[in-house]
């Protein structure tokens, strides 16, 4: 991978930097090899939920930060949209930080003269809007699960079965509540669509990368950086795409070996 892959616009969002479960390896592999005139950074960038509970600060994640602004002294148009682990941000609506631009929410404009609503998306997920403490638990729980599934990813590795299975994924999807909630989410924002002159939205939260059309509009969820390690990707003609970058370094992993 010498090459770097230079695009229009990037989206990633729920890095969770300051939390454990933070995939920042594989996260700075994608920041070194993707770059962009314009770099959305979709929300629970750095966790401040987990901070609060106990103080977790690497010099990866660290790094991290020093890419993002490095990005935007050299030109790239930076967007904070902050999520609900780090809402605390939300009071700078519209105020620039080292070049960053802090904004509750955004239009972006393809170049194929495409409009999405760019926001977080946990204003529209009645748990995390009305109980904030059962989001909070919910939270705790899904960190348990990820924490399992590193033991797990050992396991499979050492028996050598394929090794980017997701205990949180996998469970998400199996149980019934979990997967309407899904889609309750999904057709919550879809449905503040109507009436804006817009053909879709761009947003985070769920930790669920996806890319489909709901009632005649497009429906774009970035994922996260830790579990599934997704971002989305605008090329220079407007054509959106999703990008896992686990299983890119898992492929190219598997082609030196």
């Amino acid at each position: 991978m010498n090459n770097n892959n230079i695009y229009r616009t990037i989206w990633i969002s729920d890095l969770h930097l300051g939390s454990t479960q933070c995939q920042a390896d594989v996260l700075l592999d994608f920041l070194k090899y993707n770059d962009s005139e314009k770099l959305y950074l979709v929300g629970d960038i750095i966790d401040f939920w987990s901070l609060s509970k106990k103080m977790y600060w690497p010099r990866d994640h660290n790094t991290v930060i020093q890419k993002v602004l490095r990005k935007a002294r050299h030109g790239t148009q930076v967007i904070y949209v902050p999520g609900n682990h780090d809402e605390n941000v939300r009071q700078y609506d519209e105020h620039v930080f080292g070049d960053i631009v802090v904004k509750n929410s955004d239009i972006h404009t393809t170049a194929d003269n495409r409009k999405f609503l760019v926001v977080h998306g946990d204003e529209y997920d009645t748990i995390a809007k009305y109980h904030k403490w059962l989001a909070k638990l919910g939270s705790e729980g899904y960190d348990f699960l990820i924490w399992v599934n590193r033991f797990l990813r050992i396991i499979r590795r050492w028996l050598g079965i394929q090794s980017n299975f997701s205990l949180a994924a996998f469970v998400k999807f199996k149980v019934k509540n979990a997967v309407q909630f899904i889609s309750d989410y999904e057709e919550s924002i879809v449905s503040t669509l109507k009436d804006h002159n817009l053909q879709g939205v761009i947003c985070g939260h769920i930790h669920h990368a996806e890319m489909k059309e709901i009632d005649g509009f497009l429906y774009i969820n970035t994922g996260d950086f830790v579990e599934s390690c997704t971002a989305i990707v605008e090329h220079a003609n407007g054509t959106l795409e999703l990008v896992n970058w686990n299983k890119t370094v898992i492929a190219e992993l598997d082609e030196v070996e």
